[in-house]
């Protein structure tokens, strides 16, 4: 009897241990029981985007007033493997690279290592003159006239290349338009200035973006790929065929690229990274200004976006800024509502060819309800009557 007793004792422990580890299992999940409502709708749009784009991860973090108030991964980071994606996988993150190339930029003219107006044969000598000067500023704002990546040229298979042997295969290209006319998004203008910092400053690229962003902003998931190595915590990649089945994504490597969109990172760095400009010390005023303060091309039009960002307007009047990155193998986007001190940030490990994340509509929940316009005593009047 004893016997039966001591095996039944064994069980319940055996039970316990394992809803335990079950328990610890599903508890990588930060949240402000203050949002809990919302951030239940929330969880259900994320996990039918993902669902109904195919995406085997990914990872979401919302932050309000510098607070992380929210933030989890779901899915898998490795379908071969069935390894879960926690908070701290790293996945690609596309062009949105570029939000911290164009930071690095700025917190080197605040340094005074580079100049806004200077061309780029002022640091790299060697790099063709073109019938009209390019300045730094040019590159940095997408409005030097370099042409865009031709198609398929970005992923072919490259490897132990390096940023300065990147700049090869546009060196000798002949510019599109006159630098400050139009604004061409280009990956070469970022790839092009991370050259240029590497000359001015006698540093890799990685490194100096390591020192002055990653390492000084507490970025402890953000690093740049290398495929040839491993990288703990790092997802692997996905991407869809022409039918839309999800398959094992193109190896690349990205180093020679690595301005424009060789970081890997996560939703709570992305996070981590807008609060930096709106609440870190860090990051002056006058810094913050310029990045996000749209010129005026010479073609007499405004420019749609700056250092990278897009600067928005919703129906509501209220100001955005935001940035979607996608590359082969992954994607991020971020969003943030300054005023309402209000950042969403996605990461995914497939390509986003199809749909992006619905962090417009995930930020609604969190933002106060708009007002809605005042009715003129006409259109009260008809209101009136259509509830009679």
């Amino acid at each position: 009897m004893e016997l039966k007793k001591l095996k039944f004792v064994v069980f319940l422990l055996a039970i316990l241990i394992g809803l335990t580890n079950c328990k610890r299992d599903n508890n990588d999940i930060v949240y402000n029981k203050k949002y809990i409502d919302a951030i239940k709708k929330v969880r259900k749009d994320f996990s039918f985007y993902l669902t109904s784009n195919s995406i085997p991860g990914g990872s979401i973090a919302i932050s309000k007033g510098g607070e992380i108030i929210y933030s989890e991964a779901m899915g898998l980071a490795s379908k071969d493997l069935d390894v879960p994606a926690t908070r701290n996988t790293k996945f690609r993150t596309g062009s949105l690279t570029e939000l911290f190339t164009s930071l690095t930029y700025q917190l080197l003219v605040e340094k005074g290592t580079l100049h806004p107006d200077s061309s780029v044969q002022y640091y790299m000598p060697e790099f063709p003159e073109k019938k009209y000067k390019i300045t730094l500023e040019n590159l940095v704002n997408n409005t030097s006239g370099i042409h865009p990546e031709r198609a398929g040229e970005e992923y072919k298979t490259k490897f132990n290349l390096n940023l300065q042997k990147g700049i090869d295969s546009f060196k000798d290209d002949s510019l599109m338009a006159e630098p400050g006319y139009y604004q061409y998004a280009s990956s070469l203008n970022y790839n092009l200035l991370g050259a240029v910092m590497e000359k001015a400053t006698g540093k890799n690229f990685e490194k100096i973006v390591q020192e002055l962003v990653i390492d000084t902003l507490h970025l402890e998931n953000t690093v740049f790929d290398q495929p040839l190595g491993t990288i703990k915590g790092r997802s692997d990649f996905y991407d869809h065929n022409i039918v839309a089945l999800l398959i094992n994504a193109t190896s690349v490597d990205l180093r020679s690229q690595a301005p424009s969109k060789g970081l890997l990172s996560n939703a709570e760095d992305l996070v981590k990274l807008g609060n930096a400009f709106l609440f870190s010390d860090y990051i002056s005023e006058d810094t913050k200004n310029r990045i996000f303060t749209l010129s005026e091309l010479k073609s007499g039009f405004l420019a749609q976006n700056s250092n990278g960002w897009m600067i928005l307007e919703d129906n509501y009047g209220r100001k955005i800024y935001a940035r979607t990155g996608s590359v082969i193998g992954g994607g991020a986007t971020i969003l943030i509502f300054p005023e309402e001190e209000l950042i969403v940030a996605c990461t995914v490990n497939a390509t986003m060819s199809m749909q992006e994340p619905p962090d417009y509509k995930i930020a609604t929940y969190f933002l106060p309800e708009p007002e809605k316009p005042e009715q003129s005593a006409g259109e009260a009047s008809n209101s009136a009557a259509s509830d009679k």
